[in-house]
């Protein structure tokens, strides 16, 4: 269950899916902008599959509960909460991501990424540069460091102060990690999986049409075939809602 400190600065209604957290709010980008204006905090992007992992993973519900803004971002949520009576968007996790970005670039927010490999995150700062030559990107850290590195980068990370800082470690290690950070304030603290490879040209997202029909799952299978025992997650997901009524 959230806190109530973070039903408080919730931008939307806090409601549940499957005891799993979540923000119905109008618009997750105004609510973004809305949760930095008043001081910052953790948006986690929750799909059917990271529901299931934080209903096994005390530790992951834990750090979604403590998020500040939890966004629908698959398709099963967003059916499960038309179950409820809500009528919400898909919102997925790399455009909200794209989406600040931009803004970053327009507002003058400073900027950090964290994760990927390094040449990944070589070819990504590149890439940013090009297409938001106005982007203050001060940081760029790839995920591939020794764990005695860690503590160093996390200090002078939280020193900086950034006003965005997108974490690409993995579910559920991004979410872990940044619930966690001692000293985190301020600015806008995001998990975002894989979108470091989509926008680095090693990954494509799947077709528009595969969006529309909430079949993206399948093509990152097709992808990723090793995938397969984590995309049991899903009929799981939704015999669970159907349960629950």
């Amino acid at each position: 269950m959230a806190s109530k400190a973070t039903e408080a600065r919730s931008p939307g209604r806090r409601s549940q899916v499957l005891t799993v957290p979540i923000d119905v709010c109008p618009d997750v980008r105004e609510a973004a902008l809305a949760l930095h204006a008043s001081g910052g905090g953790q948006i986690v992007t929750l799909n059917a599959e990271m529901t299931m992992a934080a209903l096994a993973n005390p530790a992951l519900g834990q750090a979604i509960a403590a998020a500040d803004l939890v966004i629908p971002d698959g398709a099963g949520v967003v059916w499960a909460l038309g179950r409820q009576g809500f009528r919400v968007r898909r919102t997925p996790g790399i455009e909200l991501a794209h989406s600040l970005l931009v803004h970053a670039a327009q507002a003058g927010w400073r900027v950090a990424l964290v994760g990927a490999g390094p040449e990944v995150m070589a070819r990504l700062v590149e890439r940013l540069r090009q297409e938001l030559p106005a982007l203050q990107l001060e940081r760029a850290i790839h995920g591939f460091q020794p764990a005695e590195a860690w503590p160093a980068i996390e200090a002078e990370l939280v020193a900086s102060a950034p006003d965005l800082v997108l974490v690409a470690l993995g579910v559920p290690r991004q979410e872990l990690w940044i619930q966690q950070l001692p000293g985190r304030r301020g600015g806008l603290w995001m998990g975002v999986g894989g979108s470091f490879d989509v926008w680095a040209g090693v990954k494509k997202r799947a077709p528009r049409w595969m969006g529309a029909l909430h079949i993206e799952w399948l093509y990152r299978l097709l992808q990723e075939p090793s995938r397969w025992r984590r995309m049991l997650a899903l009929p799981a997901f939704a015999w669970r809602v159907l349960l629950e009524g």
